[in-house]
């Protein structure tokens, strides 16, 4: 049985940087595309990136793009969410799953921007 857990959020000014990473884990998680997904307060869950299982191709949504960077690392079943220029509109719980939300959800990582 595969799942992923979510780290690295925090309380942050706009402006900032945050990584967050993803712990995936299970012999078959290095076959799935992984997406970081986010559920502002109010708000359903969104898609924010995914990156497929090779790392060769990567996805962004609109808000996102030219500022957060995913990447993966398989060896250490590990995939990374590099976080810059964030501002309000960013705080949210963070997640990690695969695209289809195979796994179960867990507890996320929250990510609180200041203004």
């Amino acid at each position: 049985l595969s799942a992923a857990a979510a780290s690295g959020g925090g309380l942050v000014q706009a402006g900032d940087s945050l990584r967050l990473s993803c712990a995936v884990s299970g012999f078959t998680s290095d076959y799935y595309t992984i997406g970081w997904f986010r559920q502002a307060p109010g708000k359903e869950r969104e898609g924010v990136s995914c990156i497929q299982n090779n790392g060769s191709s990567t996805y962004y949504a609109d808000s996102v793009q030219g500022r957060f960077t995913i990447s993966r690392d398989n060896a250490r079943k590990q995939v990374y969410l590099q976080m810059n220029n964030l501002n309000p509109e960013d705080t949210a719980v963070y997640y990690c799953n695969t695209i289809a939300g195979h796994w179960p959800w867990g507890k996320g990582t929250l990510v609180t921007v200041s203004s």
